[in-house]
């Protein structure tokens, strides 16, 4: 067989022993979906010279703004640019953010490539302030191109991508960011035990996961990456956070049980990441990436407009160049020792749960709404000092030491909406837990299992906690988007069914039946497994509850941490509920998604 026709910027030897050019030289497909199973089956990868020409259509069909810089282009400006300037000394544009070039297969004249058409892509592209990404992909697409000025060209479409649907790279330090907090979601979510992990051994947790696109642009050796950039170009940029799930989920499977160092878990995962050829294959990482079943990408779309809608209102939108990455915790760690004082939960505890919460309404301080302390036993004085807030976090304590909770993503105003009647609201981000006496998160089992939303009997559906709660118009209005149950295609019976409140008790957890006279606990049923192993309804406890904290002032988008209401002379201290072990009623939808033992805190989205 003969050699493949490698181009002038690629060490042969290299080249050869990451791709070995086996495969077929043509490729007929032009359905969508066949195309996506090629991709992913890795149909081109085995060729050189097919990859080259694939990448040329993929990138060519790309929907661009009018106006897109193309190889003329390079060819009339990389002069004026470069200059007499030696090309391995050229200094790589600010956006790249001091990210390395990767070398990959380069040979020494393919890296001085990639600084030139950087440099020429910053000129054309004054717009673009943050993509530390680029550089990677500038390298990897030099090796299948015939010269500099068609890898610029393709670079560069990449960059003018005007289709809304079609998100490629991020080119802002708010897009950057709000993706990181975005796969910091996705972890709390899908890589519970990884994130368990992390939890454990870093103390700002985020600060882990904002590497995540490092681990793909960067640290991937050229034959993983050259697989993930195959279906990335056919499935955008979804994949990207399939596989950095996948690597975590590897990471945690390798390195689970072994000693981390909090100062050296980003460092390990990095070499774990570059030497991953070791131990996992591109055909494994895929396989594991895809049988992820993650959110939609609308779904994922909209968790992204609200991460960035959460930053905005921070002021965070562009990167402080005197301050490094290691003195950004602020961004991402709101609960300070010095402004926190609980009497249920110490600030290791608080920061376990702040853990848990959506990345977006981690960016803030907890605010102090009620305390029992201060304000007293009235159910009505705890609607007042928490309407106008959200979301909001419960802490009960009660005189057995047991403290448990539940993050309540829905202003307790809503309960109004209902004319007097008990009537269910919130959507799918809230989760309910305990700390004490060990730790345990719930979260909303229909989100995993859309088959218990099966038709309800009449008589179910003309309860008042089936009635549903009107919703907003604009879905990052409420900065809580896609876990509302309307973005997951639930029968309308199932959306709000999580928190209520009347005259006479609140309700947190779901549809629980009545009992002890009205007695409504607000924990209720917790199911694990639909319904494997639940916790029955709480016996009446005495219960103290101290802390309603809010982060969220008047929706301003600031997240509350709180606690307490054994509240109301109908409920007394039956708040909410501590496992009363079997005692027999109905699920209210709940699954065991984690526990901790040790220093560890379970994951952190609802549900």
């Amino acid at each position: 067989m003969d050699p493949p026709g490698y181009n002038c910027f690629v060490d042969r030897d290299r080249m050869d022993a990451a791709v070995q050019d086996l495969g077929p030289k043509e490729l007929s497909c032009t359905e969508p979906q066949e195309l996506k199973q090629l991709a992913r089956q890795g149909y081109w990868a085995r060729s050189y010279a097919l990859r080259g020409k694939v990448y040329q259509r993929l990138i060519r069909d790309i929907p661009c703004r009018t106006v897109t810089p193309d190889a003329s282009v390079y060819s009339d400006i990389v002069g004026k640019i470069v200059g007499k300037h030696s090309s391995s000394s050229l200094p790589l544009p600010e956006f790249v953010d001091n990210t390395q070039v990767p070398s990959y297969c380069l040979n020494a004249r393919g890296e001085d490539a990639v600084r030139k058409i950087l440099l020429c892509i910053a000129n054309q592209f004054p717009d673009v302030s943050f993509c530390p990404a680029l550089p990677a992909v500038v390298a990897l697409l030099l090796h299948y191109s015939t010269d500099e000025a068609q890898c610029f060209e393709n670079a560069c479409r990449i960059l003018a991508c005007n289709d809304p649907s079609r998100k490629l790279v991020d080119q802002s330090f708010l897009a950057f960011e709000s993706s990181c907090m975005t796969f910091g979601d996705l972890v709390n979510k899908y890589c519970q035990a990884a994130h368990k992990l992390m939890v454990a051994v870093s103390e700002d947790v985020l600060q882990v996961y904002a590497d995540w696109q490092r681990w793909l642009f960067g640290e991937l050796p050229l034959g993983h990456f050259a697989r993930v950039f195959d279906v990335f170009l056919v499935e955008g940029y979804k994949v990207l956070y399939r596989v950095a799930l996948a690597i975590l989920k590897f990471f945690h499977k390798v390195r689970a049980g072994q000693p981390l160092e909090s100062d050296s878990v980003k460092q390990d995962i990095r070499t774990f990441v570059r030497d991953i050829a070791k131990t996992v294959s591109p055909e494994k990482l895929l396989e594991k990436a895809f049988a992820i079943r993650l959110f939609s990408r609308k779904e994922i779309q909209l968790l992204q407009m609200a991460n960035e809608k959460a930053l905005k209102q921070k002021g965070i939108t562009v990167k402080q160049k005197s301050v490094s990455l290691s003195k950004r915790q602020f961004v991402h760690l709101a609960v300070h020792a010095e402004n926190f004082h609980s009497e249920i939960v110490s600030v290791k505890e608080m920061r376990d749960i702040w853990s848990w919460v959506p990345e977006r309404f981690a960016l803030c301080q907890p605010l102090l709404l009620f305390s029992s302390l201060q304000h007293g036993y009235s159910l009505t004085r705890f609607y007042f000092q928490c309407e106008g807030h959200e979301p909001t976090l419960l802490l009960i304590k009660t005189t057995q030491k047991e403290v448990c909770g539940a993050y309540l993503s829905t202003d307790w105003s809503e309960r109004n909406k209902f004319g007097g009647k008990v009537g269910f609201f919130g959507t799918g981000e809230c989760f309910v837990f305990r700390l004490q006496p060990e730790v345990q998160r719930y979260e909303w089992v229909v989100i995993k299992h859309p088959e218990l939303t099966k038709p309800v009997s009449l008589e179910a559906a003309a309860t008042p906690s089936l009635l549903g709660r009107p919703t907003s118009s604009d879905p990052a209005d409420r900065l809580s988007p896609f876990l509302s149950a309307r973005h997951f295609n639930l029968p309308s019976k199932t959306e709000s069914m999580f928190m209520a409140g009347g005259n006479d008790c609140l309700i947190v957890g779901g549809r629980l039946p009545a009992l002890q006279a009205g007695l409504l606990p607000a924990l209720g049923h917790v199911a694990q497994e639909m319904g494997a192993k639940s916790w029955g309804v709480p016996k009446p406890l005495p219960w103290r509850v101290p802390h309603v904290r809010d982060r969220q002032r008047k929706r301003a988008g600031t997240v509350g941490a709180g606690a307490g209401a054994g509240v109301g002379a109908g409920i007394g201290g039956s708040t909410v509920g501590a496992p009363a072990r079997g005692t027999e009623g109905q699920p209210c939808g709940f699954r065991e998604v984690s526990g901790r033992a040790g220093a560890g805190s379970p994951s952190k989205r609802g549900c």
